[in-house]
């Protein structure tokens, strides 16, 4: 047995959200979520892992995030399994699977927790990352993708968030990409590009358009761009969509030069970039991957949709000095008994509440007055129910607004209704 003295710490590159900061967490999140329901989505449930093959297939072997940063592993019985990367795939294999794609279209889904990369942990970029995604499958429609976007910019404005910029470009389809594709790996071919990088260009041109190296960007100063290369079909469907953001007041730069990092992307793609966040600027994205519905063996079906960065969305938040409100209240009220007897009746009390919706605590471990008044004060709470021997001799409770230092008795069997009074 070991003797070596253990220190427990969470892995490298995995955040931990503790009070109070988990309070601003949990508020991004659900907002970031609750405006994809205002617009019909529904909650999907994803598993934390899957088979290998539906990211190798539906996000692509030529990507960083297969090729690289995959936590995959063999479990018992010898399958190939992986920790979630991204949310897509997973989606449209439960649309496949459960004949989701069978029912009203289009499918709105949503849905939200940690994603798992192995990147070099830095600001912004964690191994364990946070998201809240939304699919919208089945429906080709160039106002859907308006409505997709508008979804995250009106959740980020709730969020009080003002110095990002939404950049926008389209990648084509099937039709309009392989001319294209050839125009660019003839330009590739001739630049002075590693071993590696040739080979990317070979299995997927695109994918070197989004080479951060200096050396590289320098010589795609004149590579040819996809949006200049659209067909008519593409053209017009990416006319409607900024047509759309035009008319919701939706601001928007169109970035020619825009390179998703995951293969399945067609037409609309999109981010959210925050310059305030340093290197890793990008706070959310997405975009219309019409053809991975097939490609994962379902229907021949299109989608849009985005991931946004619930960990970037705090960063930025920070980065604007901005606290949300409401974050730093833990509860509404706070008991505070003093002496044995009100000890005793104060469980009883804040019970009742709660039943009637009421988000209560109390100072436990028989504090005194003054330490029981400090923890009140760091719950956040608006009212302290001060219970002692004489409230209990009187039937009352001595109720302290902890804003306005002011305090007032009032009868046990009236404070529910006292309190829902005052608080909604």
């Amino acid at each position: 047995m070991s003797t070596s003295k253990f220190k427990a710490a969470a892995p490298k590159g995995v955040p931990d959200y503790i009070p109070p900061q988990s309070a601003t967490f949990v508020k991004v999140r659900d907002t970031l979520v609750h405006h994809a329901r205002l617009a019909g989505f529904e909650h999907i449930e994803l598993p934390i892992f899957e088979d290998t093959q539906l990211f190798a297939r539906g996000v692509g072997e030529s990507t960083d995030v297969v090729s690289k940063e995959m936590y995959t592993f063999a479990d018992r019985g010898d399958r190939s399994v992986t920790l979630r990367p991204e949310g897509t795939a997973g989606v449209v294999r439960a649309v496949i699977q459960h004949g989701i794609d069978r029912g009203p279209l289009p499918a709105k889904l949503v849905y939200n927790g940690p994603f798992f990369r192995y990147e070099r942990p830095q600001a912004g970029r964690y191994r364990q990352l946070q998201q809240v995604g939304v699919e919208a499958i089945g429906v080709d429609d160039p106002a859907l993708d308006a409505e997709v976007i508008a979804i995250a910019d009106r959740a980020y404005k709730a969020l009080g968030l003002r110095g990002y910029r939404l950049e926008i470009t389209s990648l084509g389809d099937h039709k309009c990409r392989p001319a294209y594709r050839e125009k660019l790996q003839e330009f590739l071919f001739q630049l002075d590009l590693d071993d590696e990088t040739r080979k990317r260009a070979e299995i997927n041109p695109l994918r070197v358009l989004d080479d951060k190296r200096e050396e590289v960007q320098r010589q795609l100063v004149d590579a040819p761009l996809m949006i200049d290369h659209l067909n008519d079909e593409c053209r017009a469907h990416f006319d409607a969509v900024t047509g759309y953001l035009d008319d919701m007041g939706i601001d928007y730069t169109i970035n020619p030069r825009m390179v998703r990092g995951l293969d399945y992307y067609t037409k609309t793609c999109f981010e959210f970039v925050h310059d305030g966040l340093g290197a890793q600027s990008g706070i959310g994205g997405g975009g219309r991957y019409d053809g991975l519905m097939a490609q994962l063996g379902g229907q021949e079906l299109s989608g849009i949709g985005f991931g946004l960065g619930v960990d970037r969305a705090l960063l930025a938040l920070e980065a604007e000095g901005i606290t949300l409100e409401g974050t730093e209240q833990r509860v509404e009220v706070f008991g505070v008994p003093l002496g044995a007897a009100a000890g005793a009746q104060m469980p009883i009390v804040l019970n009742s509440l709660r039943q009637v919706g009421i988000s209560a605590d109390m100072a436990f471990g028989g504090k005194g007055m003054k330490g029981a008044m400090k923890a009140a004060n760091r719950s956040g709470a608006a009212f302290a129910l001060v219970l002692g021997e004489s409230e209990l001799a009187d039937g009352v409770v001595a109720v302290k607004d902890l804003a306005a230092h002011e305090q007032t008795e009032v009868p046990a069997a009236e404070l529910e209704q006292w309190l829902l009074n005052k608080l909604r």
